[in-house]
């Protein structure tokens, strides 16, 4: 099956330790996800900051309403620079998520990178073709708009 990668990164106006303390806050995914995907966790969840091991069980609803189960890692942990989550089961055959904040002049550099691949082999690529690709796209424009409204760069 095909492998697909979708990176995007983001200027924001805080600190590192800010960005940390705002990603490292699974809470927070809820946040940052479109409101129609109905993202909710479910317990046992812990509440803690991210941490290696961390388990972290929702449900989605990216298409038609469906709700989706699913059960991501948090797999590594380097704070406060970088942390990355897969897919334990879920409705993709492989996501590893990538998320890694760099300190720059005036803020933070935040920068994720997802490796994904689909299930069902050629009506998977198909459905990638059609309309995942797009979905995801929409998913991390609407992130990137949030935290543009949560962090606002400072006008002089």
């Amino acid at each position: 099956m095909a492998q697909h990668v979708l990176e995007r990164s983001q200027f924001l106006p805080i600190t590192l330790d800010a960005a940390w303390a705002f990603f490292s806050s699974p809470r927070n995914l809820a946040v940052i996800t479109p409101p129609q995907m109905g993202f909710v966790i479910h317990a046992p969840f812990d509440d803690r900051p991210t941490y290696a091991g961390q388990r972290i069980n929702y449900t989605v609803r990216p298409v038609l309403g469906i709700p989706l189960k699913w059960t991501t890692l948090i797999e590594e942990v380097q704070e406060p620079v970088r942390f990355v989550d897969t897919q334990l089961s879920g409705p993709y055959k492989r996501w590893w998520h990538q998320h890694t904040f760099e300190p720059v002049p005036g803020g933070v550099l935040m920068h994720d990178r997802v490796e994904y691949e689909l299930p069902l082999g050629p009506i998977g690529e198909l459905a990638h073709g059609i309309f995942v690709r797009r979905k995801l796209e929409g998913i991390f424009s609407f992130r990137n708009a949030t935290l543009k409204e949560l962090f606002p760069v400072a006008q002089n």
